[in-house]
């Protein structure tokens, strides 16, 4: 099986968030590609196998969990794909996911994800989300699987520390946390923290912008956004909406190459 290991949202080695991805020649059963996604021990591992000449079925799991979508384990597979030659770089990529399909395209130094919108209520938290954070946010926000939550100034996001043993009992599985950038050059800065499906800090984390985008998109009344993820690697993600989708655009670099001997 070829594996390859993809620095994303990110031109540069070692920032920005790893992905490996393997291609798949044939099907294996969800233990096999769990303990793979173990072994590599990243936040995502991204499973392809190719259904037609542009088109190719996704699949990406933590080190634990089987995930319903991650943006970062798609940039680097259409990276990948385009680099290999396996797909055309003038060909648009369809990946067939758990959240349906997802397309991906250059935009010169750019890749350009079209990803689903997220959409986000008003919510009042809960005591074990307050308790492991240590502060208390400026407001939140949540759905089925997410607690979004500003706060008063970048400088409240780059030093929570969080409780992950406590957090990931809280009411939601993944935690965005975000306020206003007060560095020139970007919009908000944001972190991510999963520790119940098995990340307690992801890098820069795609998929959080399918929420982070239209929520700033909103508030500072602009078309596109530019977002930082505050994470110890750091990372950029370009944001801008279309109807019901959200437009992520990232960069992407291979760092290592090589074939998983498994029988």
């Amino acid at each position: 099986m070829k594996i390859y290991q993809i620095d994303t949202f990110t031109d540069v080695a070692f920032k920005g968030n790893a992905a490996a991805v393997c291609i798949l020649e044939k099907d294996y059963d969800d233990l096999t590609l769990k303990n793979i996604a173990m072994e590599m021990n990243l936040s995502e591992t991204a499973f392809l196998k190719q259904v037609s000449d542009n088109v190719f079925n996704l699949r990406w799991f933590t080190p634990e969990v089987e995930v319903s979508l991650c943006g970062h384990g798609t940039l680097a597979s259409a990276h990948l794909l385009w680099e290999n030659g396996i797909v055309k770089e003038d060909e648009m990529i369809y990946f067939k996911t758990l959240s349906g399909t997802l397309a991906a395209k250059k935009k010169e130094e750019w890749i350009e994800l079209d990803m689903p919108k997220g959409n986000l209520i008003e919510s009042e938290g809960d005591d074990i989300l307050f308790e492991s954070l240590k502060i208390n946010p400026k407001s939140i926000y949540e759905d089925e699987i997410v607690y979004l939550l500003e706060f008063n100034s970048e400088e409240e996001i780059t030093k929570l520390s969080p409780d992950f043993n406590l957090l990931k009992k809280a009411r939601k599985e993944e935690i965005i946390v975000t306020s206003i950038c007060e560095n020139e050059g970007y919009d908000f800065v944001s972190r991510f923290f999963g520790p119940a499906i098995g990340v307690d800090e992801d890098p820069v984390t795609g998929s959080a912008h399918c929420y982070l985008a239209p929520y700033w998109i909103e508030r500072l009344e602009k078309d596109e956004v530019l977002g930082f993820q505050a994470s110890r690697r750091t990372g950029c993600v370009k944001c801008k909406l279309n109807e019901d989708r959200v437009l992520i655009q990232g960069k992407a670099k291979t760092i290592l190459k090589g074939v998983l001997e498994i029988q």
